[in-house]
């Protein structure tokens, strides 16, 4: 992609230049009047690539695009060698891109010849289906849904089981912030905005906002960068804010702060950070606001009042277990309690992250995820409290083995990305999508086509949901929440395989508040402080 970046310019300009030339030619030698014709018909596939709204490929790169789509016809094997190799480090697994890409386009995502993952690898997992399988959901998108909102809510959400993940216009492109927003509306589902602010883009679509309120505090900040009340009262009273979301952490970058450039900074990013155009955007590692559990909650707290009682939440990607038990301690001195957690796995996507983060810092979903239902439960919190799951989450298999480990909703990034049409050239971080997903250059991001791009969006929500309901009929269940880990399974060695209760432990309610707490947990529960998230 990088050399079709360099070349991308010159195709059209080039054959117009061609065209008078071999007509000239021609005059002398007849012959070059194939080449006119040639030249003359390659400008017209090149015209036609540009408007049509279709492909992003081709608006970006007429004529050089269809070399994909020809590599992508010549067969799977050709196409992984040629496209995906081109791609560094770990690309996402084809079946599931093909699946999202299927789905997106309303195309029935089915394939021949069973499956072709090693069944008798380790960690390879799967679901016992019944003998007596039930009837599938009706209308997915309606009835997938999950009431969100605690004692100390006043406007509760009935939110999606999939919903769109947090991604910041700036990371996003304004026509990608349109098209999943539109998706949203259409879908009925929710769209988290990221911690980039609230933007015209995700304002003016209409589809359901979870704002996500960061380290910055863009879009509720100080001209010093600290957090105003005033400002988020302003903003989070917009009827198309549901709920409100405290990021912590996230899987891909736990603890790791960030700059924007100020030659980035343009006008609509400054807009909706309530930042200076032109200067340097700094997102701190950790929150000013608070520094401590009890903080957290008072911050939380405070965040519910302003918004008039709407579902407050954080988000984060475990890290130290001691940390998120102090935090358990807090909410039983205090008596606050957020409407969700939203927990990330350390596997979680981002535009740009330092290896060392992205590959070994943060707890995996699967673990992150049982240690914060395991605590609720274990502090008898779990019924004031819902819970969110993300990272790599993208058809029945993966929701459901999240259901089952204890989350009542999934979040969605790539996927979403993918249905956009991301073809995961990993050029994120240097403005240079060549589908316009992740870029702010105008040129490049004409590719995509809001209203084009927001139907996929739908699709790919519509599908999956069926897909889930269509599983969950399979195992004899009337709703994907009654999935428990005795539903699921995996290989644990190539002649052994375990349920989930088998693999991992559960604790019973409010075990964590009498005398026998288990051992592998009473380390982390012991030391933990409610007044204190230092070791």
């Amino acid at each position: 992609m990088d050399f079709l970046n360099r070349i991308r310019g010159g195709v059209m300009p080039g054959l117009f230049l061609l065209l008078p030339t071999f007509g000239l030619l021609g005059l002398r030698w007849p012959i070059f009047y194939f080449a006119v014709a040639a030249t003359g018909g390659l400008l017209a596939v090149g015209a036609y690539d540009l408007m049509q709204r279709k492909h992003s490929i081709l608006r970006n790169y007429p004529i050089l695009g269809h070399l994909r789509f020809l590599l992508e016809s010549a067969g799977p094997e050709i196409h992984q060698y040629f496209v995906e190799s081109n791609t560094s480090g770990r690309p996402f697994d084809r079946d599931a891109r093909d699946l999202i890409y299927r789905r997106s386009k309303g195309i029935e995502a089915v394939k021949p010849f069973g499956t072709e993952l090693d069944v008798y690898g380790y960690g390879y997992g799967f679901m016992s289906h019944s003998a007596r399988p039930s009837s599938a959901v009706e209308d997915p998108g309606r009835n997938l849904r999950v009431e969100v909102g605690g004692p100390e809510c006043a406007q509760p959400y009935s939110a999606s089981l999939l919903n769109i993940s947090a991604m910041s216009f700036g990371a996003l492109s304004a026509n990608a912030v349109r098209a999943l927003n539109m998706g949203a509306l259409r879908g009925g589902f929710a769209h988290n905005t990221g911690e980039g602010g609230l933007s015209v883009h995700h304002r003016e679509p209409g589809g359901d906002l979870i704002w996500q309120v960061g380290t910055g505090y863009f879009g509720c900040r100080t001209d010093q960068g600290g957090f105003s009340p005033d400002l988020f009262q302003h903003e989070s009273s917009l009827p198309q804010v549901k709920m409100i979301e405290l990021k912590l952490s996230q899987g891909a970058k736990p603890g790791h702060g960030g700059i924007l450039p100020g030659a980035k900074v343009s006008a609509e990013i400054a807009a909706a950070r309530k930042v200076p155009m032109g200067e340097d955007c700094f997102s701190p590692p950790g929150h000013s606001a608070f520094s401590t559990p009890t903080g957290l909650l008072d911050f939380i707290q405070q965040l519910r009042d302003l918004s008039g009682g709407k579902p407050v939440g954080f988000k984060l990607c475990v890290g130290d277990p001691r940390e998120f038990y102090a935090i358990c301690k807090a909410m039983l001195d205090t008596g606050i309690t957020p409407d969700f957690i939203t927990v990330d796995g350390g596997e979680g996507g981002t535009g740009a992250a330092p290896p060392e983060f992205s590959d070994h810092l943060g707890y995996p979903l699967r673990e992150g995820l049982l240690l914060v239902h395991n605590a609720l439960v274990g502090t008898h919190l779990r019924d004031r409290i819902k819970i969110a799951a993300s990272g790599k989450r993208f058809a029945s298999y993966e929701m459901a083995s999240a259901l089952a480990l204890g989350a009542d909703w999934c979040n969605v990034a790539r996927g979403f990305m993918f249905s956009l049409g991301c073809i995961q050239s990993q050029l994120c971080g240097t403005n240079l999508c060549p589908v316009g997903v992740a870029t702010q250059n105008k040129r490049l991001q004409r590719a995509l086509v809001p209203e084009d791009k927001a139907e996929r969006a739908y699709l790919f929500h519509k599908g999956t949901l069926e897909g889930l309901a269509e599983t969950t009929a399979a195992c004899g269940l009337e709703h994907p929440d009654q999935f428990e880990p005795i539903h699921l399974y995996e290989r644990t060695t190539p002649h052994q395989i375990r349920r989930f209760d088998q693999l991992y432990d559960f604790l019973e309610p409010g075990e964590l508040l009498g005398s026998d707490i288990p051992e592998s947990v009473s380390p982390f529960w012991q030391n933990a402080r409610a007044d204190s998230f230092d070791r």
